[in-house]
């Protein structure tokens, strides 16, 4: 296993970064669809949603804020609303509905704020402007958001 623990342990900062940008475009696809009307929109048909409402709001922050943690940008700030915003979702959205997540639908609203406090948590990573950002100002990978801490 010592192996594998290695291999694994190397891959991590190229895996978290994948985790966070890909979590960070499935985001921004329901974004999308509030404001937008892209991919079917909110009612399969195109629709978008009024932008000063409460789904326009969802909108902004998923397509966004779900864009800063793509590129790795005020990652940790852009992320932690995300999480709120998702926690938000899920108790207004689907928690009335029944207890369990699977029974109410909110399985997708509890990943995706649980993802994002972590990357709220830990911070960007490699492959980010954060990480860029932080060494041209001449700051170790902690202020530029590390994930060492996830790493063992």
């Amino acid at each position: 296993m010592g192996r594998i623990d290695e291999l694994l342990s190397r891959c991590h900062p190229a895996a978290f970064a994948l985790l966070r940008i890909v979590a960070g475009i499935l985001l921004m696809q329901h974004g999308a669809q509030k404001l937008f009307g892209a991919i079917g929109g909110v009612d399969g048909a195109g629709a978008s949603v009024p932008l000063g409402s409460l789904m326009g709001l969802a909108g902004v922050i998923e397509f966004f804020l779900a864009a800063l943690v793509v590129v790795g940008l005020f990652t940790r700030i852009a992320a932690f609303i995300v999480s709120g915003e998702m926690a938000a979702a899920y108790f207004m959205g689907h928690a009335g509905n029944a207890f369990w997540p699977v029974a109410n639908h909110g399985e997708l609203a509890v990943l995706y704020c649980f993802v994002f406090l972590l990357i709220a948590a830990a911070g960007a990573g490699a492959f980010s402007l954060d990480a860029v950002i932080g060494k041209s100002r001449g700051r170790g990978a902690e202020s530029s958001g590390s994930t060492s801490a996830l790493a063992g």
